[in-house]
This record gives C-alpha cells, sequence and structure tokens, in this order.
C-alpha cells in the first residue's frame, strides 16, 4: 500500500463507501504479512516510495510464487522480481499471469527480471548508458526496474571509451537527461567521462566484465569511487536493480 492507497482508504471511510470494518481488514496486513518463510513488507511504499521487490536467488519457485501472489492481493502497485532463474519464471508466470519479462526469453545463462502492474508513467528523462554490449544484463535488470517504477528509460548501448567518439554522437541525448546511469566493466572509466558531460545525477554501475586484473568487477568499483568527475555515485558490483532506485530516489 502506497501514501495514495492509503489516502484513498480514509476518503472511502469517510464518504461511508468502505466500512470501518473493512479498512482495519486491509489496514491489518500492515506491516508485512507472515508466510512462514518470508515477511513480505507491504509498509516499504508508504516509508521509502517503493515497493519491496523480491530477489530471486536462493528462493525456490514456490516461494517466489507464494510471496508475489501476496504482494499482488496486497496493493495495486507494481510488483518486481528480479534475478529470477528459468524454472523460477515458468512457475510465476504459470501462477501469476500478467507479467512482462526482461530479456524477453529467458535462458540458462541470463537471469531475467519480471514486472507486473508498472507504475503509471513519469516525466523524468533517464538515460542508460553501457560501456560494451556484454554489460547489457545489468543495464536491463536497471532498465525493467526502472519502467516498473513508471520511468521510460532510453538505452545508449556500447559507447566505451575505447571509441569514445560513439558517446560524443550521442552527448545531445546525455545532457539533456534528468539522470544518467552508466554502466560499465573492464577499468569503468566511462562513468568519468559521462560525469563531466552532464550536471544530471549519475549513478555508476560497475560490472564483473572484463579480463584478469579487472578482478571481476573491483578495479571498474574502485575506479568508479575515485571519478574525477565530482558527485558521480556508484552502487555494487552488477547491481543494476539499486542503481534504478537510487534514481528513482533522487528523482521523487
Amino acid at each position: 500500500m502506497d501514501e495514495s492507497q492509503l489516502r484513498q482508504l480514509l476518503e472511502d471511510v469517510r464518504a461511508g463507501q468502505l466500512s470501518a470494518d473493512d479498512a482495519v481488514r486491509k489496514l491489518q496486513r500492515l506491516p508485512f504479512a507472515e508466510l512462514g518463510y518470508a515477511r513480505v513488507d507491504h509498509h516499504r511504499s508508504l516509508r521509502q516510495g517503493m515497493p519491496e521487490a523480491v530477489y530471486a536467488p536462493g528462493k525456490s519457485a514456490e516461494h517466489c510464487v507464494g510471496i508475489v501472489t501476496e504482494l499482488l492481493a496486497a496493493s495495486d502497485g507494481p510488483v518486481l522480481v528480479t534475478r529470477a532463474g528459468a524454472k523460477q519464471v515458468a512457475a510465476l508466470e504459470a501462477a501469476c499471469p500478467g507479467s512482462r519479462r526482461v530479456p524477453s526469453e529467458p535462458s540458462e545463462d541470463r537471469l531475467t527480471t519480471l514486472v507486473w502492474r508498472p507504475a503509471p508513467p513519469r516525466a523524468a528523462r533517464v538515460l542508460v548508458c553501457t560501456a560494451g554490449t556484454a554489460d547489457l544484463p545489468v543495464a536491463e535488470e536497471c532498465l525493467a526496474t526502472l519502467e516498473a517504477y513508471g520511468f521510460r528509460p532510453d538505452l545508449l548501448a556500447d559507447c566505451g571509451v575505447a571509441g569514445v567518439h560513439r558517446l560524443l554522437a550521442s552527448v545531445a541525448a546525455v545532457q539533456e537527461a534528468d539522470a544518467v546511469v552508466v554502466v560499465a566493466g573492464m577499468e569503468g572509466a566511462l562513468a568519468s567521462v559521462v560525469g563531466g558531460l552532464t550536471r544530471a545525477p549519475v549513478v555508476a554501475v560497475p560490472t564483473s566484465v572484463g579480463y584478469g586484473s579487472s578482478l571481476e568487477g573491483v578495479t571498474a568499483l574502485l575506479a568508479m569511487l575515485s571519478s574525477c568527475a565530482a558527485g558521480v555515485a556508484v552502487v555494487g558490483i552488477d547491481n543494476g536493480y539499486g542503481a534504478a532506485c537510487a534514481v528513482a530516489r533522487v528523482l521523487a
């Protein structure tokens, strides 16, 4: 339940369209629902402005279905599952139809983000830039999360510093955005370049893409944290979801 739904609930009680007992039953689902294997946080939208998301790794398909079913039943807002495997995706789509799947075709080597009931469109312009095509899985998680929260982000793929003219060809899109997410592995230099081109908030996502000395993303992480472009914010390695949430908070 988010703030607008709570206000509507109170208005319905005041107008006599909803009994006090029915309102109490709805509010009893706050602050969380006890499922035994999970305590589903229905209060998060009121506290943070964003609903609870389901992180699929480590959960059985049955756990994912149970949590998503509870989230869908308790509110009208967006529901998001990140990093689901093929079996989890199949179980969720069978039990809870109506989701959008990113990427559109699940595979064993690529985890999937599922979105039900995305929020109404928001006007802010968000751009997601990747240094390379290999960074796309992380970018897709970010894009799907942004879409769940009502943004309509644009993607600028494969514009890393090894061919920086590819980025400069689209510099107008960078400068017109209200927020930019930079997804980069290797040495992570793209975040500094973008941070020097725009006044908008820049959120950098280091990825585990790269050769041996990239240390599975640690090199990109440290480089982004050391950026000479002041004010670039950095999330954890491969955390496209976290980057999208950071943008949603900044643009709230």
